[in-house]
């Protein structure tokens, strides 16, 4: 098995993140029954994004590298106030937020967004290897959105 750098991991995981649920890419079938599957392969590497639920929802990244798994990142999101911000409109803060972040190259914290009357954050700890974050919404000055996340490498 050839080796890869964590610059060309961090490379792929933005531009993979990027192509589908922000770049809303083509649904793969569902691995698992009621699961959404999103896919991106370039090259050696293949990533896999499955969450349930819609408003409410949880899921797992994987990368896969030589079609074995070296990294991977769950999440648990939820809409906080749904009189303040309907699923959909949270949806489109976060993809077009996420878009921002991803044209610097970079998918965790430390950045914050601005979309029509909603501000969108970022923040985490760690690195590629290893890390915990947090995004929110906040709108007319109350948290309406939050999703906690946490991942890193894979080793045998």
């Amino acid at each position: 098995m050839s080796e890869f750098t964590l610059e060309q991991l961090n490379e792929f995981i933005v531009s993979a993140k990027a192509a589908t649920y922000v770049g809303r890419g083509e649904r793969s079938l569902p691995y698992r029954q009621g699961s959404h599957d999103l896919q991106c392969r370039q090259g050696p590497f293949i990533y896999l994004d499955s969450y349930f639920g819609g408003s409410d929802f949880i899921g797992e990244e994987v990368i896969y590298f030589e079609e074995k798994p070296v990294w991977a990142m769950n999440y648990y999101g939820r809409i906080l106030d749904p009189g303040r911000i309907a699923s959909w409109r949270a949806g489109q803060v976060i993809q077009e937020s996420l878009s921002e972040m991803y044209r610097q190259g970079r998918f965790l914290g430390g950045f914050q967004h601005t979309s029509g009357d909603c501000t969108y954050f970022d923040t985490s700890e760690g690195d590629l290897a290893s890390f915990t974050g947090r995004e929110w919404i906040v709108r007319e000055d109350v948290k309406v959105y939050e999703l906690i996340y946490h991942g890193g490498l894979i080793k045998d």
